[in-house]
Formats: C-alpha cells, structure tokens, sequence
C-alpha cells in the first residue's frame, strides 16, 4: 500500500462516516461555503474530481449516482473508484500533465483530492451538527503546507478571503479561517 493510499483511506473514512450521520432532512442544511447545503458538499467532489483524476488519466469514469437522489451512493461511489486506483500499483505511477504540472495519478490524488475531501469534512460536519473535529497532525500539515501559498491559493479563486480570529485559537480555527471559513 502506498502513502497516497492510506492518507485517502484515511480521510475518506471521517468522510463517510459524516456522510452516513447526516440525519434526516439536513442535506438541505446551510453550509460553510457561500452559497452551498449539505449536499453540495458532496457534489462538488463527485462533479469536479472524476473530471480531473478520470479524464486526464484516461481512466474509466465510476458509475456514480445522482447527488440528488442519493448523495451517500454518490460518495461512496467515487471514494470507492479513487481507492481502487490508489490500490492498483500499475495505475498510481502513471503519469499525466494538469494544470499545475506532470504528476503520477498517486501525487496528484494525495496534492488536490484528499486534501479537500479532509477540509470538506468539517463544512458537511458544520452544515449538518456533527463532530466538527479534523486530524490534528493533518490539521497542522494542511496549515504550515498552505501558508506559504496564500496568494498563489487565492488567485486560484478556490478559497475566500481569510477571515479574522482570536490571537490565542487553535490551529484547527486557524487552519479553517485561512481558507475563508467563518467559524
């Protein structure tokens, strides 16, 4: 098993199980991000990962349901797709060139895919009254690897402006106010 494999595991799991929690009728519940319920949490990986991972790695596109209809089928089906392929040893060495670069499909899943399944954790654990409590070790990770970027992150138009904290908040608060999060 690869890194890649097991940070994606990993993560993907604390996701399911806040995908599996959402009680009845909060998919439709106000979420983190502007503009966005529950469920779009959700949509926003199924719609924009299988285009990046699946289209430029020439992969096989998983059958996913509809988030409408069924967002915890929707999940499950593209986290079961993307462990699939980081499982695969002849597949996560593969190389193709994105925007930022030429990655091997392991790197790239780990750089743009687990990341954002792990911060999308919280904003469906918020929009839904859950356990709101990311990794700490990746909580830190996430924070140290990201604050060199901040413009380069917000050009990118994927992150809101930072918004202010406490001098004395903890990393967790700080990680998630540096991406735009009121919280």
């Amino acid at each position: 098993m690869t890194e890649p494999a097991d940070r994606f595991r990993r993560f993907a799991a604390t996701f399911t199980d806040r995908v599996e929690g959402v009680p009845e009728g909060a998919w439709e519940n106000p979420a983190p991000c502007e503009g966005w319920v529950a469920r779009d949490v959700v949509r926003h990986l199924v719609e924009w990962v299988p285009d990046l991972i699946h289209g430029s790695w020439e992969l096989p596109r998983p059958a996913i349901p509809s988030v409408d209809d069924d967002p915890a089928g929707a999940w499950a089906a593209l986290r079961d797709s993307l462990q699939g392929v980081l499982d695969d040893p002849d597949l996560v060495g593969r190389e193709a060139t994105i925007r930022p670069g030429t990655f091997p499909l392991g790197q790239a899943i780990d750089m743009f895919v687990t990341g954002d399944v792990f911060l999308h954790t919280w904003d469906l654990a918020r929009a839904t009254g859950q356990d709101e409590t990311l990794d700490p070790d990746e909580v830190h990770r996430a924070y140290e690897g990201m604050l060199p970027l901040d413009d380069i992150l917000r050009e990118s138009g994927q992150y809101g402006p930072k918004t202010e904290v406490p001098d004395d908040a903890d990393e967790q608060t700080r990680l998630l106010a540096f991406i735009g999060r009121t919280v």
